[in-house]
């Protein structure tokens, strides 16, 4: 298991590969793999068989995971991608941006 501290809905932005400087929304955080879904972010056409669900068959867009290392957590403040520390508030975890301190978790 991959530790981290991105989690579902976070605003996170792409820092490296094809796709840097795209931002978006995390959709889906895999653990063991170490890879995270983000909404618009690396796109592939999947061909897909008629079914039940689809009954014509066809193409469909889908948002396929990247790895971990290449996402930041996009800070409204600061306006760029930023580290996450911990601090502790009244004995429980809140991530905090690195640069100037913002808390992320209410």
């Amino acid at each position: 298991m991959i530790k981290t501290r991105i989690k579902k809905n976070d605003n996170v932005v792409v820092i490296t590969g094809v796709e840097r400087g795209h931002s978006g929304k995390v959709l889906q955080v895999d653990r063991k793999k170490g890879r995270v879904v983000v909404e618009g972010i690396n796109k592939k056409k999947k061909f897909v068989r008629p079914s039940q669900e689809n009954p014509k068959g066809g193409i469909i867009n889908l948002e396929y995971p990247i790895q971990l290392s290449n996402v930041q957590y996009f800070c409204d403040k600061c306006k760029m991608g930023v580290r996450i520390g911990i601090q502790l508030k009244n004995d429980s975890k809140v991530r905090v941006c690195k640069k100037c301190g913002k808390s992320f978790d209410n």
